[in-house]
This record gives C-alpha cells, sequence and structure tokens, in this order.
C-alpha cells in the first residue's frame, strides 16, 4: 500500500459491551484465542503498513501493557487522549496531530478483520489515489452483516456516499483520510460524523464497497452470538 501509517482507534469505554468492559478495554476482548487489537494489527501487516498510532483513554494501562508485551514487529506508537476523551473525532485528529503523513488509513478494532477484506483495502485505495480526493469509507450491504438489526448508514452509487430514508450500507471502521479535512478542528470532544456530514453536504463523501462478510463486536447480544 501507498498509506504507510495507520490509526487505530482504542479510547472508547465501551459501554454496549458492558458488563465485559467494566475491568476490561473493548479492543481487549478475545475473539478466537486473540484480541481484537491483535487481529486488528495482524491485519494491518498483512496491508505492509509500517507504522501504527494508537489512542487510549479508558482502562488505558491494560492497552499499554498489553502492546509492550507483544514485541509486534513494526512501530507502534501509543496516544494518550489526555483528561478527557475526544470521541472519534477528536481522537482521529490527536492522532493525526502526531503523524508526518498526509494520508492515514483509520481503522476500529470492533471489527473482526479477516484476509477477505485485504483486496478491498487495497482496491479503496486505489480509488482514493487515482481520484485524488481526500477521503473514502469502506462500506458493506446489510445483507453481508452478521448483525442486521438496524439501518445502515449509507447508500453509495459511483463510490459517491449518499443518504436515504432506509440506507442498506454500514460503515466498516476503515477509512482513509486526508488530514486536510480534519485539521482545521479544535482538539475537542466531537464524532467523526461531523466530518462526514460536511462532506455529504457537498457529495464528497466517497465509499467502496467490501463484498465480503461483515463481523463487528456492537454490544453485548451480539458478544453473545458471536464470541462465546
Amino acid at each position: 500500500m501507498k498509506v504507510k501509517t495507520a490509526l487505530i482507534l482504542c479510547a472508547g469505554f465501551g459501554k454496549r459491551v458492558q458488563p465485559i468492559t467494566d475491568s476490561l478495554p473493548k479492543p481487549l476482548i478475545n475473539y478466537k484465542d486473540e484480541t481484537l487489537l491483535e487481529n486488528t494489527i495482524k491485519f494491518l501487516i498483512k496491508l505492509k503498513i509500517n507504522k501504527i498510532k494508537i489512542n487510549v483513554f479508558y482502562l488505558k494501562e491494560k492497552i499499554i501493557s498489553f502492546i509492550e508485551n507483544k514485541n509486534f514487529p513494526l512501530n507502534i506508537e501509543i496516544v494518550d487522549d489526555g483528561e478527557t476523551i475526544l470521541g472519534t473525532g477528536g481522537g482521529i485528529l490527536s492522532l493525526i496531530n502526531k503523524s508526518d503523513e498526509e494520508d492515514v488509513l483509520v481503522i476500529n478494532p470492533d471489527t473482526i478483520w479477516d484476509d477477505s477484506f485485504i483486496n478491498s483495502v487495497i482496491d479503496m485505495e486505489n480509488i482514493y489515489f487515482e481520484k485524488k480526493i481526500k477521503n473514502i469509507l469502506l462500506v458493506v450491504n446489510n445483507s453481508s452483516c452478521f448483525d442486521r438489526r438496524f439501518n445502515g448508514d449509507f447508500e453509495i452509487k459511483n463510490n459517491i456516499l449518499f443518504k436515504e430514508k432506509v440506507n442498506n450500507f454500514k460503515y466498516t471502521g476503515c477509512q482513509i483520510f486526508n488530514k486536510d479535512i480534519i485539521c482545521h478542528k479544535q482538539l475537542n470532544y466531537f464524532p467523526v460524523s461531523e466530518i462526514w456530514d460536511t462532506l455529504l453536504r457537498d457529495s464528497k463523501l466517497y465509499g467502496y464497497e467490501h463484498k465480503g462478510e461483515f463481523k463487528h463486536l456492537t454490544d453485548y447480544e451480539i458478544y453473545e452470538k458471536l464470541f462465546i
């Protein structure tokens, strides 16, 4: 991949998976003998990512200790979100401020990343650079989701994302991001959807459809079905 730095968002409280997350940060929940965070890092290694930055806040000592003990074969930097939680948008901004890269891969460890995603991420990146755009989100049709209880986030046509009353495509938790679309924001709490909404209004929020299965730790109900 041309993009060499990935940002993993690990600062959230994981409230929807309580009581598991009362004492364990969500990225350290185990799925098939490895944590969600380890699954994500191994996936990024397969993509030939060189640097990883991980933001932490809730139960951060456990994530820091996990990374220190694992000795993954690439450069991993932990970025502390500070005294107050920053949300997905603020967390991305904090990480981007610590990176020299213009373009980064942003990824959530809530998704179970398997090899079927590799070509999708590479194809998504190709579109990103060929079209010279500032963002692109990896999305999946609801019909491919393990969890189909909720409406999707977007519709997609010609790699442009938009919203309807009923939306059939969900965000997978992986996107390529140029710092230009967020660097004007102040470093405080805000969701990344604020950035998306601005881009949606100008028809400049881009997407790429992953055709494989999508498994994501949404909440405790899915934890019981998928993880036990």
